[in-house]
């Protein structure tokens, strides 16, 4: 879509236009037509002013400004409201701060020729005003004015391109009614701005050169306008580069061409990485070159345009680069609104070479292509790339031969030139594919001597791609932006992330500001920044960050820990607040997530009162009950403010409660509670007769109902006769048949539950498919029933045996959902399928774009949560738990359908949409990815096709420019229902560096991607805007009651759902139930993020070393005990470690393992020959002995007994040892023993029993059995679980029936 469609050039009739220091000659050509000419700017009043005044007559001036003050300038400009349409243009930074504050929010100095010019960045703030600049060319120039209009761009090194193009494209408008004889001396007059003015002797000539060779170049006017309406679409085109696209270092690129392009003619780039630490002397033993050529040495922190604002030093020496270098490390520098320090810098030799050496080369993906552009010219004067460079489209999955590449891109190199040049394009587009790069540019490549040279570089990779490259890319770091350093608490959250399956993110904005969030759901923390930066709080905004995808509760912790030790590390003079905020969660449980939290702020409490922090929660969601419960009741203890809200509450009016703007309410109204959903109609307190929401009156009812009941009566004709599943606007219908990827029995249970609250007559869900285990059946719930489900282990299986099946769920990871979905998307009958996955590579994702177009499929995602139609069919965890979705009544159709980005914010639509209007119809959640597999405008249509659908909402994101086609189809009326539409990231063009938001979608690369640019456009298309996020449900319910009362829409009666049994599980996590407990155990728990060994956490007893010894300790005396205790159960261990491989123990071990039995059961062999001869001896002799001591036999009473009874006194006896040859295991646990125990009375009591022994035969030793036997007899009688249970008193168990399935034969059943 070209910009200038929407954006009509500002200069036309009854235009106010104010230019700053402007020199005007010879302004009759008709450039302006205005209205109002007003002089701001170099001083009020003056021979400047004077000259404006004297020039204003031949600019067709009706009125007149002479502003003596910066305030009243708006005051006049208002006056002519009403007689003109008004343009402004503020000039510099301080005249924008002292008259525009809160309008205006951007701006940065560009250089033309010898004036320093402040460029302010505007934005519209009403309907009526319009902001857009006016610039002007050298004041030495005796050369036309020239107004252009000003293209929104959040990156200022891309101003001089845009100015560029926009001078042009007005000249063009300018000069367009003059003949085409007129053109070339009007060209020449306007060129005059396009070359830099030098200080030389030379620069008028290398002027008047530059200016004949573009002249020449575009011959006529109509090719030179045709070239202008081309040049935002470029400059905005190949910016659309986010993440997780990310810029990588010039060094890092360079090193990855050098490993992997190989061409013969390209010399690898040689170059050194200087920075703090950078050590000189060793760099130049490492890199000799640096003492014998001349050198470059640049700024290396993704920095554009380096060369146009002098952080280049070109042919220069060692001791000169060293010179530059140090004059500029750690020192700040301003970019645009960025202010950061200098860090990195990289030096390479110096190639000498010409112009006309130089070329440029520039690779960059979109949705369907890579685009390839190339120009002869290169260097930092290249200008206008677009208008300038060709262009070649290489599709998903095709690729371009060499010579194609010399047909298509090297018409104007020379000869000996070509096959060179295409080879390396040819490689390095193979390369661009191959490493997942995003983003390539070479601005020059010198071609000299056919040899290749790359002298500057800017590449961005795609780091999804990761577990794919690893091995080429090795290790990448990833620069932040600049002006915003690399914090330490990032780096440690973005390492969390990476191990984890779960969303963590954290941006630090302002280390000392006041307002910092915790927020879950991407889409969430958008709107939460958004909301804050609306009420004034972008320069006290902290942080931005946000967490989802159901982390744990250990994940949870380090997550708030890492924020509150930012919070806690300066103070501020009104204190801190912390916004713990979130929409309705879809799956993630609320309670868990809480815990980590919670107690993360039991940790810092003494802090949080030190610092002055108040805190503000709302959340909601699975368990959100237990959660804000849990969180209630911590607040009572933290001796800080702590409010606590949940869905009943907006979900951004926390943010105006923690800044002031709102009154706290003491108390607020619960609308309902989890368990109300066990009982029939237990969510709503009305009776089931009364209408869904609506306005009409009583009289209208009665109507209403008839249309209802023809309209369900319709309904099931259309099932019926199956019209519903060959409609192409419907994805989904109460028939739909789905297989699900994947062993996520949560979400199939939760579809199942959804099915059955919708009154479907069967099951939504056919089957499951699992790889990694065999076929087999998995249990479900249908209601109050048991069914099986089959598992798959091949998608084949689970396609050809359920040919009904239309939708596949894919719940594939990142890494196998591209083949999963490729191999889906081989049988015909899959007509939608949602990837649920998010951090699929880019390349992988337009390349299932492009087979499911071929293939007519419809893909939902990636990183979606998915979809649903109420009363039909929901993806996955869509619409969350089931109180949820009654409480939404997603269980029945409503009028509104919607489309969003964010699966997160979906769920809240459900929410709003339901309080707003009499409900969903249909809604969507496309995928926060760069690519989704559908866009906006494809359900847009659909929903337009559909006559159910009366009106549409739109949840659009900063970030790309889908929206504008929204636009353009509300301007062609091919959108012609009641659209509500928001964009969120508002707050994007707050910040001074660049900040990637929860999606990989959401980041502005231009002020055309910007959310407050769509919201502007989508309005003046026609779509209903709200003023914020914070209105949008008000919005909605106004157009939906206009509507109802027009009988577009007829509300109907509300019927309630059936009963839907609430999971055992659940049940007991809300803690609605109660069951007693099958086992008790008091040594041992491993439910939490950590076993916990008679309460002490396994992370607790390795940093304390209580080794071994302390673990049985634990286990067995549920305490620590001395450490003599722990050193002696170690030695036990160690001298009973192996008896040698003669006994029978080994040598059963042996026997089976040369058998070729596995290790578990040759070790059970062995165990399994433990008895009173050998291992059971220790038992034995434990037994014998307490019991002779116990009832007080002396020693040889005791012998004589077991004499009498013929049986051996176990612990007693050595084949080998004596008391002439003493067993040294046995000396070493006496010796022990005697020394560290303080009580050992049935030791003592074996001694004299040994003594007996021996002098009747020197081998009847007390052996290691018998001496460890009677010391653990000293420590404890039993031990382990058989102790703990011994000690409960537990009695015999038998496994209660109604936890056991009986699933029998059918035949057996009859």
């Amino acid at each position: 879509m070209n910009y200038f469609s929407s954006h009509p050039p500002v200069y036309e009739k009854d235009t106010t236009v104010f230019v700053w220091n402007c020199a005007l000659h010879n302004a009759s050509d008709g450039v302006f037509d205005c209205c109002a000419h007003v002089h701001i700017g170099g001083g009020w009043g003056g021979r400047r002013d004077c000259q404006m005044t004297e020039t204003a007559s031949s600019l067709n001036t009706k009125h007149e400004l002479q502003p003596t003050s910066h305030a009243n300038i708006l005051q006049q400009c208002e006056q002519l409201q009403g007689k003109c349409s008004i343009s402004r243009n503020i000039a510099t930074c301080e005249q924008r701060e002292a008259m525009l504050p809160e309008q205006i929010y951007s701006a940065s100095g560009v250089n033309l020729g010898n004036s320093d010019i402040n460029i302010p960045l505007a934005r519209y703030f009403n309907d009526e005003v319009k902001y857009r600049i006016a610039i002007r060319g050298p004041s030495n120039a005796a050369v036309n004015h020239q107004g252009y209009i000003f293209a929104p761009c959040k990156d200022p090194s891309l101003w001089g391109e845009i100015i560029d193009g926009l001078r042009d494209y007005v000249s063009v408008h300018g000069v367009e009614q003059n003949s085409d004889a007129d053109f070339s001396a009007s060209r020449r007059r306007s060129l005059n701005m396009n070359v830099r003015t030098e200080n030389s002797q030379d620069s008028r000539e290398r002027e008047d050169r530059a200016i004949d060779k573009v002249i020449k170049n575009i011959p006529t006017k109509k090719a030179w306008v045709s070239s202008c309406k081309r040049k935002l679409d470029y400059i905005f085109e190949k910016e659309m580069i986010q993440v997780l696209s990310n810029p990588i270092s010039e060094a890092t690129g360079k090193d990855l061409i050098n490993r992997h392009v190989e061409v013969g003619g390209l010399i690898a780039s040689r170059f050194v990485s200087i920075n703090e630490k950078t050590d000189w002397h060793q760099i130049v033993i490492d890199h000799p070159w640096l003492k014998t050529e001349r050198l470059v040495v640049k700024p290396d922190q993704l920095i554009k345009r380096r060369g146009k604002l002098g952080l280049i030093k070109v042919n220069t020496d060692l001791n000169s680069v060293k010179e530059w270098i140090g004059a500029r490390l750690g020192k700040n520098q301003q970019i645009g609104k960025a202010t950061g320090k200098l860090r990195k810098f990289i030096v390479e030799p110096f190639i000498p070479h010409t112009d006309d050496e130089e070329v440029y080369v520039c690779i960059y993906s979109h949705r369907h292509a890579d685009t390839i552009l190339f120009h002869h010219q290169g260097g930092v004067d290249i200008g206008d790339v677009d208008a300038k460079a060709l262009k070649m489209d290489v599709h998903v999955g095709k690729t371009l031969q060499p010579f194609e590449i010399e047909n298509g891109l090297l018409k104007h190199i020379k000869p000996e030139t070509k096959k060179l040049l295409a080879k390396f394009i040819y490689n390095l587009h193979g390369f661009y594919v191959d490493l997942y790069f995003t983003y390539l540019e070479i601005n020059p490549l010198v071609v000299k001597n056919e040899q290749i040279y790359i002298l500057d570089l800017a590449v961005k990779l795609d780091s999804t791609a990761d577990f794919i490259c690893r091995q080429k890319w090795g290790e990448i770091e990833y620069p932040p932006p600049f002006g915003r350093d690399a914090f330490p608490e990032e780096a440690y959250i973005a390492d969390l992330d990476a191990k984890s399956g779960a969303s963590l993110k954290l941006t630090i904005l302002n280390k000392s500001g006041r307002i910092w969030t915790m927020v879950a759901g991407g889409g969430s923390s958008v709107i939460y920044s958004d909301t804050i930066c609306d009420m004034g709080g972008a320069s006290e905004l902290a942080n931005y960050g946000e967490y989802s995808g159901a982390p744990t509760e250990q994940q949870t912790y380090e997550y708030a820990k890492t924020i509150l030790c930012l919070m806690t590390q300066e103070k501020h003079p009104k204190g801190k607040v912390l916004i713990i905020g979130g929409g309705i969660a879809n799956f993630t449980n609320v309670a868990s997530t809480f815990k980590g939290i919670v107690t993360a702020l039991q940790e810092f409490q003494p802090k949080l009162v030190d610092y002055n922090i108040s805190i503000f929660v709302r959340r909601a969601g699975p368990n959100y009950q237990e959660g804000l419960r849990v969180m209630r009741e911590v607040g009572k203890n933290l001796l800080i403010p702590l409010y606590v809200f949940g869905p009943e509450t907006h979900m951004t009016s926390i943010v105006g409660m923690a800044l002031g703007k709102k009154p706290i309410p003491k108390e607020t109204e619960v609308e309902f509670a989890t368990a109300n959903f066990l009982l029939p109609g237990g969510q709503s307190k009305d009776s089931p007769q009364q209408s869904r929401k609506s306005s009409t009156s009583s009289s209208s009812l009665t109507s209403s109902i008839i249309k209802e009941a023809a309209h369900i009566a319709n309904q099931r004709v259309k099932e019926d006769i199956g019209l519903e599943q060959a409609s192409p606007s419907m994805l989904f219908a109460k028939k739909t048949k789905a297989i699900v990827w994947g062993m996520q029995t949560r979400a199939v249970q939760g579809m199942l539950d959804f099915d059955f609250v919708c009154r479907r007559t069967e099951p939504s869900v056919v089957a499951m498919i699992y790889p990694f285990t065999g076929d087999h059946k998995q249990k479900f719930y249908w209601g109050h029933k048991e069914i099986l489900l089959p598992v798959f282990k091949s998608m084949e299986d689970a396609i050809t045996k359920n040919r009904h099946a239309d939708v596949l769920v894919n719940f594939a990871s990142l890494r196998s959902a591209y083949e999963s979905t490729i191999e889906a998307m081989k049988y015909p009958q899959i007509r939608t399928i949602a990837i649920i996955a998010e951090g699929i590579p880019e390349n992988m994702t337009r390349k299932l774009i492009l087979m499911a177009e071929e293939k007519r499929v419809t893909i939902i995602g990636p990183a979606t949560v998915g979809g649903i139609k109420p009363g039909c069919f929901k993806i996955g965890n869509t619409g969350g738990m089931m109180d949820n979705i009654l409480h939404s009544k997603l269980y029945r159709p409503g009028s509104v359908a919607y489309v969003s980005r964010s699966g997160g914010m979906s769920n809240e639509l459900n929410n709003i949409i339901s309080k707003s209007t009499n409900g969903v119809l249909e809604g969507v959640a496309i995928g926060g990815d760069r690519y989704p597999g559908t866009t906006f405008m494809d359900h847009l249509l659909r929903y337009q096709a559909d006559p159910e659908v009366k009106m549409i909402v739109l949840l659009g994101e900063v970030g790309g420019v889908e929206e504008y086609e929204v636009c353009e189809a509300l301007q062609n009326n091919i959108l012609t229902k009641p659209l509500v539409a928001w964009c969120i990231g508002t707050c994007a063009a707050m910040f001074t560096s660049e900040v990637q938001f929860g999606h990989a979608g959401s980041c502005a690369n231009s002020d055309r991607e910007t959310a407050i640019a769509k919201n502007k456009a989508l309005k003046e298309a026609g779509a209903h805007v709200p003023q914020s996020f914070d209105t949008l449900g008000d919005l909605i319910q106004e157009v939906y009651e206009y509507l109802v009362q027009n009988d577009d829409i007829v509300p109907a009666p509300e019927v309630p759902p059936p009963t839907v049994p609430m999971d055992y599980s659940w049940a007991r996590e809300l803690g609605l139930i109660r069951k007693p407990a099958s086992f008790m155990t008091s040594i041992c728990d491993e439910r939490g993020q950590e076993v916990n060994y008679a309460g002490m956490p396994i992370s607790d007893i390795l940093k304390n070393d209580l080794g071994i010894g302390g673990v049985i300790s634990l286990l067995w005396f549920q305490r620590c005990l001395p450490p003599y205790v722990c050193k002696f159960f170690e030695m036990c261990l160690m001298v009973t470690a192996d008896h040698g491989p003669a006994v029978s123990g080994a040598h059963n071990t042996i026997v089976c393992a040369r058998a070729g039995k596995d290790l578990v059961s040759s070790v059970v062999s062995g165990l399994l020959t433990i008895g009173d001869r050998f291992g059971g001896a220790l038992d034995g002799a434990a037994k014998q002995f307490s019991e002779a001591y116990d009832t007080g036999l002396i020693p040889m009473e005791f012998v004589n007994t077991m004499r009498k009874k013929g049986q051996l006194i176990m612990g007693i006896g050595h084949r080998v040892k004596s008391i002439n040859n003493p067993d040294m295991r046995v000396k070493i646990i006496k010796d022990f023993i005697l020394e560290h125990f303080p009580s050992k009375p049935v030791f003592n009591y074996a001694l004299e029993v040994e003594k007996i022994t021996t002098s009747k035969k020197p081998n009847l030793i007390l052996n290691v059995d018998g001496v460890i036997a009677v010391a653990f007899v000293d420590l404890l009688r039993y031990s382990g679980h058989y102790m703990d249970q011994k000690r409960l008193k537990q009695g015999l168990y038998r496994h209660p029936w109604d936890d056991i399935s009986y699933v029998l034969p059918e035949q057996y059943n009859n």
